[in-house]
């Protein structure tokens, strides 16, 4: 395993800009598809039920009305987005501090280069477990392999990102990190 001396894996730890890039990263995930109808956008409605006087009923002036029966909601939820800005600094430093305690806690193998014989999960079984690392790991290619991702991403726990495109949530979900000499450079270069 290489030193990994660099400031990108040596920063200090600052838990509220990893929660603020993780709710970041959730409200941008998040779809906002759910809907419901208003007393004006359920279909019919459109006449009073009965006269406002004389009946002895309670007065009411529209069967679609949200206390009815098959009426609208009041306050429904609509449509929207969830995401939000977060400044790029922001996200950068949530991604320097998640590296450096992955660094602090020595769960960083960095590996010459990934390559298994072939392209099976059995060869890829072997190759985790010379590894040294157990439970949820993730590898970060600097770029797609698609013979040693096809090896190795049938394995339980096993994730695989790219250096350019890995991001905060994908660190926290994981208890190893297995990184290529290339892949650190590009880290380096994305996060400085």
């Amino acid at each position: 395993m290489s030193e990994l001396k660099n400031v990108i894996f040596n920063e200090k730890q600052n838990l509220p800009v990893v929660h603020e890039a993780i709710r970041w990263y959730l409200a941008s995930a998040r779809r906002g598809t759910h809907s419901a109808k208003t007393r004006t956008e359920v279909s019919g409605g459109g006449h009073k039920p009965w006269k406002q006087k004389g009946t002895g009923r309670a007065r009411s002036g529209s069967n679609r009305s949200p206390l009815w029966r098959k009426g609208g909601v009041i306050f429904p939820p609509k449509m929207r987005s969830y995401a939000y800005n977060l400044p790029i600094k922001m996200r950068k430093l949530a991604l320097r501090v998640a590296l450096s305690e992955f660094n602090r806690d020595d769960k960083i193998k960095v590996v010459e280069k990934f390559a298994l014989p072939k392209p099976k999960t059995s060869e890829g079984k072997k190759y985790f477990a010379g590894l040294g690392v157990s439970g949820k790991v993730l590898f970060i290619l600097a770029e797609s392999q698609p013979e040693f991702e096809r090896g190795i991403r049938n394995l339980a726990g096993v994730e695989i990102a790219q250096a350019q495109a890995v991001n905060i949530y994908d660190l926290l979900k994981c208890e190893w990190l297995v990184v290529d000499q290339a892949a650190v450079k590009m880290l380096e270069e994305r996060l400085a």
